[in-house]
């Protein structure tokens, strides 16, 4: 798997169940990418189709392979709810090196839930500036060296 950065633009959501009874839900995203976690803002009263239009990035690194999206509801008097989670698979974006927005399926219980609509930009490391720098701090080694016998 290649290292670099990845940009998510969240967009927003549909479908999306309604768990609170007399109000609309409050949705939030948890994105996760490995040990790396960012959260949204809250799109208050927005219920079960909200919109973020909001990016965030985080650094890739080996063994990185899919973007984990799970969807909360925030209650002000109890737990927050889960509404689900979508797991974006991130190989074809290593591949294409940019998905347009892209209609992803929430789940809960193995049951479909709603979508999530989020693009995706992948910046591999520039590994040639990296050989560059460790060729340069190698000058002025024994080669060059003004030492005779």
């Amino acid at each position: 798997m290649p290292e670099g950065t990845i940009q998510v633009l969240l967009v927003g959501a549909k479908g999306l169940e309604s768990t609170d009874f007399l109000t609309n839900n409050d949705p939030y995203v948890l994105l996760a990418c490995r040990t790396q976690e960012q959260k949204s803002s809250v799109a208050s009263g927005q219920g079960s189709e909200p919109e973020w239009n909001e990016t965030f990035v985080f650094t890739i690194s080996e063994g990185t392979s899919e973007l984990v999206l799970k969807i909360m509801d925030r209650d002000t008097l109890t737990d927050d709810d889960y509404l689900g989670k979508a797991s974006i698979p991130l190989e074809p974006l290593f591949i294409e090196g940019n998905l347009p927005a892209t209609a992803y399926s929430v789940v809960k219980d193995e049951e479909y839930r709603g979508e999530i609509r989020v693009g995706l930009s992948f910046t591999p490391e520039d590994r040639t500036s990296r050989a560059l720098d460790a060729e340069e701090e190698g000058y002025g080694g024994w080669k060059e060296s003004a030492y005779t016998d």
